[in-house]
This record gives structure tokens, C-alpha cells and sequence, in this order.
């Protein structure tokens, strides 16, 4: 099987996973683009973003249509994000060094082990404790969006993978949204500052377009896929489909 082929076959994976659970699929993107083609962190990075453009309008457009984007928060997030975008491109061109894998892994890794406990079966019955507290815990801390996607659009841009990974689980837990709703919103601000990051990577060439091109049609077929999918399941596996992906991703980083 050629390397074009996988690449296709990962990009959809990518796109269906990543629109699924809001992350955009760049989480799974770029590293497969360092680890199977052994391509610089910085092209990888500039490629993935792309990607996870292209992910984000075609899921903001799919859940606008089912009215499931919290388009207040989102904006708020996603406008937060753009400066950050900035810092997290200038951080990749000048302070890149191994220790991208080592902070990519651990972060990974260690939020998969969190989400993966937090949703064993066995503590379906906090679940709904969580869910009834929501409006009051939204209200006390509504002013922690902005600096939160500030950060998220640094993440962003200096891995290429966009931040939903990092951000529904923060929705989830600290804002307590429902995953279908994290998801979705996650998935509406990503394509505000993925847009502005795509474009401030383009500028300055880290984009290997032939990879953009493919997995721009893989992950498009996949993020189809991925609405159709996410009308249907449970909104645990959302969150064990995203915690399991963040650990096998994670600890294969390791030994890059």
C-alpha cells in the first residue's frame, strides 16, 4: 500500500474522529505525518493546521444545521485564540528543539489517562450531578474563556493541531457542558483561529502543499462521516474515543 493511500485512509479517520469529539483531527495528522514520513515539525505543524481548517468549517457547517453550537461561547473562544495563534507560529520558528515530542507526549498522554478515568462506566452516576449544576458554574467562570483561548490558540499553532483536544474537556469539566455540545462549540472556534493560523503559516512557507491537497480530501470525507456518526452515540464514547486516541498517540511519541 503506498504512502498516498494511507495517507488517505488516515485523513479520513482523522477528519470522522476529529469532528466527532470537536479536537479536528490534527491530533492524529501530524503525528502520523512525523512519524511515518519523518517530516519536519515545522512543515508538519503548518500542514496540520490546514487540515484541521478545512475539518473545522466543514463540522461548524454540519452542526449549525442541528443547532447545536453555543455560538457565544465559541465566538468568544475562538476571537481569544487569534493572538495566541501569532505567539504559538513565532514560538515554532524559533524555539523549536526535542523537547516538542516530550511536552506533545506528556500532554497527550496524561489528559487520555484523566478522560479515560473520568468515564469508566462504573461513574455514569456523577454524570448527572454535573449536568444539573451547568447554568451556575457557566455564570461563575464565564471570564476564564478569554485567557483560555488565548492559550488554546498558542497550542494551536506551535503543534498544528488545533486545541479542541485540550478544549472540550475543559468545556466538559470546569464549564460543565454536555460532550455533544462541547464538541460542536469546540469545533465552531477552532475554524475562527485555525483560519488565522492556516493563513500565518501559509505566509511563511511551512505548508507542503501535496500533503495539504490529500488530506484535505481525505479529512473532508471524513468530517461527513464523522455528523453522521456523532448523531448516534453515546456522549461517554465520545469522550473514551477521544481519551484513548490522546494515549496511543501520546505514548508512541515517546519513542519517536
Amino acid at each position: 500500500m503506498s504512502l498516498g493511500i494511507v495517507l488517505i485512509l488516515v485523513s479520513v479517520f482523522a477528519g470522522a474522529y476529529g469532528t466527532i469529539i470537536g479536537a479536528g483531527g490534527g491530533f492524529i495528522f501530524v503525528p502520523f505525518l512525523l512519524i511515518l514520513f519523518g517530516m519536519d515539525p515545522k512543515i508538519a505543524a503548518g500542514s496540520g493546521l490546514v487540515i484541521v481548517m478545512v475539518n473545522s468549517i466543514i463540522g461548524t457547517w454540519g452542526y449549525s444545521k442541528k443547532k447545536r453550537i453555543s455560538f457565544n461561547k465559541g465566538l468568544i473562544l475562538g476571537i481569544s485564540a487569534i493572538p495566541g495563534t501569532f505567539i504559538g507560529t513565532w514560538l515554532l520558528q524559533n524555539f523549536y528543539s526535542d523537547l516538542f515530542y516530550i511536552v506533545f507526549a506528556l500532554m497527550l498522554t496524561l489528559l487520555g489517562i484523566f478522560l479515560l478515568v473520568k468515564n469508566l462506566p462504573f461513574l455514569n452516576k456523577k454524570e448527572t450531578k454535573i449536568i444539573k449544576v451547568s447554568e451556575s458554574v457557566n455564570k461563575s467562570f464565564g471570564y476564564w474563556f478569554i485567557p483560555l483561548g488565548f492559550f488554546t490558540g498558542i497550542l494551536s499553532n506551535y503543534l498544528g493541531i488545533g486545541g479542541g483536544w485540550l478544549l472540550v474537556p475543559i468545556l466538559i469539566y470546569f464549564f460543565k457542558m454536555s460532550a455533544k455540545d462541547a464538541s460542536s462549540t469546540s469545533i465552531f472556534s477552532l475554524c475562527i483561529y485555525t483560519t488565522v493560523g492556516a493563513i500565518t503559516q501559509i505566509s511563511i512557507g511551512n505548508i507542503n502543499w501535496l500533503i495539504v491537497i490529500i488530506g484535505s480530501i481525505g479529512i473532508s470525507i471524513g468530517a461527513k462521516i464523522g455528523l453522521k456518526i456523532a448523531e448516534f452515540i453515546p456522549e461517554k464514547l465520545i469522550m473514551q474515543l477521544l481519551s484513548i486516541v490522546l494515549i496511543v498517540m501520546g505514548m508512541r511519541m515517546f519513542f519517536i
